[in-house]
């Protein structure tokens, strides 16, 4: 079963107080913000994540691409993230696929659940992405812990030798 993320860009960092005093003072930084932190979302969790942005508050109208591996979509002329959404889950959904909607735009919920998909609000996904980031830090931690040192003392030549043996050059 494969599990897909859609999620409405500019609801998620209006609602997540960091990437809202972010955007504030730059949007860009804050678009970017939100797709990094997807990417660990989906590094993380093994869902595929797609970001869908209203085109209207950015050039390039109609733009897709991928960055940190998450598909990042602007809408078309005319056209709302909303919209998009409701189209990408029609597109996407089959038997073997789960498909997430992060919004808390309470008639886009209702919509994409009525075409199938599952309801994630701007809420949950942030407590997800902060549970993900404390069990990263976790996991970091404990290899830290586990990797073996020793007490020999080298000296800087031999060092540096045995770093170049450890990097393959």
């Amino acid at each position: 079963m494969k599990d897909i993320l859609l999620v409405d860009g500019y609801n998620i960092i209006g609602a997540w107080p960091k990437l809202r005093t972010l955007k504030d003072k730059d949007l860009d930084l804050a678009r970017n913000k939100l797709v990094e932190v997807m990417a660990e979302y989906q590094g993380f969790t093994g869902y595929e994540v797609k970001v869908v942005f209203d085109a209207h508050m950015v050039e390039g109208v109609g733009k897709k691409y991928k960055n940190y591996r998450v598909d990042v979509i602007y809408t078309g002329k005319n056209e709302t993230a909303d919209e998009r959404i409701e189209k990408l889950v029609s597109e996407l959904k089959r038997l073997d696929r789960t498909i997430h909607v992060a919004t808390s735009d309470f008639t886009e919920q209702s919509i994409t659940f009525g075409k199938g998909a599952l309801r994630k609000s701007a809420r949950e996904l942030l407590i997800e992405t902060e549970m993900m980031t404390k069990g990263i830090h976790h996991a970091v931690e404990k290899t830290r812990k586990s990797q073996r040192t020793t007490n020999l003392k080298l000296s800087d030549e031999v060092a540096e030798i045995f770093e170049k043996w450890r990097r393959g050059l």
